[in-house]
């Protein structure tokens, strides 16, 4: 088995404001990191990843705080699998969760399009829900070390949701008596 490198963080923040250790957390939560127990975080070794620590680190000494960075290795396969095991649950939550939102978009295209509220308003509002969709299975994928098994169904998904607007566009321009406009392609949207 390969033995990965990673990035352990351990944040130091003042006891007040907690807003810092707030900060902290939603920060590592965006980069995708793993909580291994209280105040010790660990990231696979990346550049970018480690760039983004340590303008973490930067922040936090500007707010008195500080903490420490280091890259290590694991000394037993089975932590090494138990680590991989952990980031990988975490990234099928988000794509269970991810799913579960790609199926109340496709219910409310069904419930508006059984009402026949064909608008531009409704539309407009439906693209924007498929745009933050879109947006947030992006962040997925960048949080996906180890590739997650739903991954591909997550993506599936979105095209599913991407093409169901797609027809209830077209029906909104039928009635509206306009020419749709052009549509960005599934590769475009998701770069």
């Amino acid at each position: 088995m390969q033995t990965h490198k990673w990035l352990v963080f351990l944040p130091q923040t003042p006891t007040t404001p907690s807003s810092l250790r707030v900060s902290v957390w939603r920060r590592m939560q965006q980069l995708g990191a793993l909580a291994l127990q209280n105040g010790v975080w660990i990231l696979p070794h990346g550049n970018a990843l480690e760039r983004a620590l340590h303008l973490l680190l930067v922040d936090l000494k500007n707010q008195g705080g500080g903490g420490l960075l280091f890259t290590a290795q694991t000394a037993q396969t089975e932590l090494e699998n138990e680590i991989i095991g952990r980031f990988r649950l975490e990234r099928e939550q988000d794509y269970a969760e991810f799913l579960e939102r790609c199926t109340q978009f496709l219910s409310e295209l069904q419930k508006e399009t059984g009402k026949e509220k064909f608008t531009f308003a409704e539309l407009e509002e439906n693209e924007e829900d498929l745009h933050k969709l879109t947006k947030w299975l992006r962040k997925i994928y960048h949080r996906d070390f180890f590739g997650g098994p739903q991954r591909d169904s997550a993506t599936t998904a979105l095209a599913h949701c991407r093409s169901a607007l797609e027809t209830y566009a077209e029906q909104v321009y039928q009635r509206q008596e306009y020419a749709p406009p052009e549509r960005l392609s599934e590769d475009e949207e998701l770069q």
